[in-house]
């Protein structure tokens, strides 16, 4: 075996440039699968992070009726608070939120939005919901930079809401604005006003009411809360994650095509290699090597690439790849406009498991290729090799 590994190495530098050139495009193939598959799983890790931050918590109870996706049920899909929230409200380890539609007429023109009541005083979202406490003629409101941008508001503003009471009395009064908030997450921000849930619950008179509960790490899950349906992380991220998948999906397939192309740079390679070395490859069994032997030479040549590359790749790939890490991946100009959770700069995450399964997998394959043309060598006659003539 080692004979074999020590003739191979020699034969490959001893190619030359078209080594080289193999080993150059194999690397780029590593370098970019890692990195791409990087990017996706720091866009993940971010994403999640961000949602459970902003949005969900360690997960949430829904009201019976609620339903994020129809906004016809929002009437009736608040009530009061269960008993066993009541004392991790005053803890802080819960947080409750009334959800209502409503209306916003910025500068003259209507748009459709949501009010969300929350506490001032919570910890448990990254919201900036002290903000709230201040003391002002008007009630005091805190909105996304998405809906700033969308009804042209700036902090301090002053607009006018309308929205429906429990009873089905529309009412109106103004707002406003005291704080813009940063965020990730279009869930918390676009389309949406949040206010002190004591306004709200005072506004739509219904005291003491919310229509979900999120719940922090230090509260003990109840799952069977009467009138309640408790979401679980896994269930609030499973959109996220069903996105994460399709783009795995989606980047694989312009990845296989550049497997491709790299392994049939090597397939063809290998092919002239034993078209050229026919009098070498007879004189290999003439000196009493098998053609099994023979075969596993090329093989392994052709597989060598594949070990070379992972060398040339880590030469300019490691330093590419740190660089990734310290400065990001800064997304286009309107993607935080397409409604999913996506920071400004996405930071790669380049898990162990990831470098090891793409340096295998494509030494997997680099092997197989290489084999392919090989076994034509076990049907060569020894005499017409040496002479060099095809058979």
């Amino acid at each position: 075996m080692m004979l074999s590994l020590k003739l191979a190495y020699r034969n490959l530098i001893g190619a030359g440039l078209r080594t080289w050139l193999n080993v150059f495009v194999l690397s780029i193939v590593y370098i970019l699968i890692i990195w791409h598959y990087g990017v996706i799983d720091g866009w993940n890790h971010q994403a999640k992070k961000d949602m459970q931050n902003w949005e969900v918590g360690n997960g949430q109870y829904w009201n019976k009726n609620y339903d994020p996706y129809d906004f016809f049920t929002l009437e009736e899909s608040h009530a009061t608070f269960p008993e066993v929230f009541k004392k991790a409200i005053k803890k802080g380890i819960v947080a409750p939120v009334l959800i209502n539609q409503g209306t916003i007429y910025p500068d003259g023109r209507i748009q459709s939005m949501l009010l969300k009541g929350i506490n001032p005083d919570q910890k448990l979202l990254a919201l900036p919901t002290a903000a709230l406490n201040i003391e002002s003629e008007e009630i005091p409101v805190i909105i996304g930079r998405r809906m700033a941008r969308s009804c042209k508001l700036n902090e301090g503003d002053i607009t006018t809401i309308r929205w429906r009471d429990a009873n089905g009395t529309f009412d109106a009064t103004e707002v406003k604005v005291v704080k813009i908030f940063n965020c990730n997450v279009p869930n918390v921000d676009a389309g949406q006003i949040w206010v002190a849930i004591k306004d709200l619950q005072e506004m739509m008179q219904s005291p003491d009411e919310a229509t979900l509960f999120i719940i922090g790490k230090n509260f003990k899950t109840n799952e069977t809360v009467s009138g309640w349906n408790y979401k679980s992380l896994d269930f609030l991220m499973t959109e996220m994650n069903e996105m994460i998948k399709m783009k795995k999906v989606g980047g694989s397939v312009f990845y296989i095509i550049l497997l491709l192309l790299a392994m049939l740079a090597v397939f063809d390679t290998q092919v002239l290699s034993i078209f050229r070395r026919q009098k070498e490859i007879g004189t290999y069994i003439a000196m009493g090597m098998t053609r099994r032997q023979v075969v596993s030479l090329f093989t392994v040549e052709g597989a060598m690439h594949a070990i070379l590359a992972v060398i040339v790749g880590a030469i300019y790939g490691i330093p590419f790849l740190l660089w990734q890490i310290k400065t990001g991946f800064t997304m286009p100009a309107g993607t935080d406009d397409m409604g999913i959770t996506v920071a400004e700069t996405i930071f790669p995450v380049y898990g162990i498991g990831l470098i090891v399964t793409t340096v295998i997998l494509v030494f997997i394959i680099t092997t197989i290729v290489s084999y392919l043309p090989a076994r034509k060598i076990s049907k060569m006659n020894p005499t017409e090799a040496i002479k060099g003539k095809i058979q």
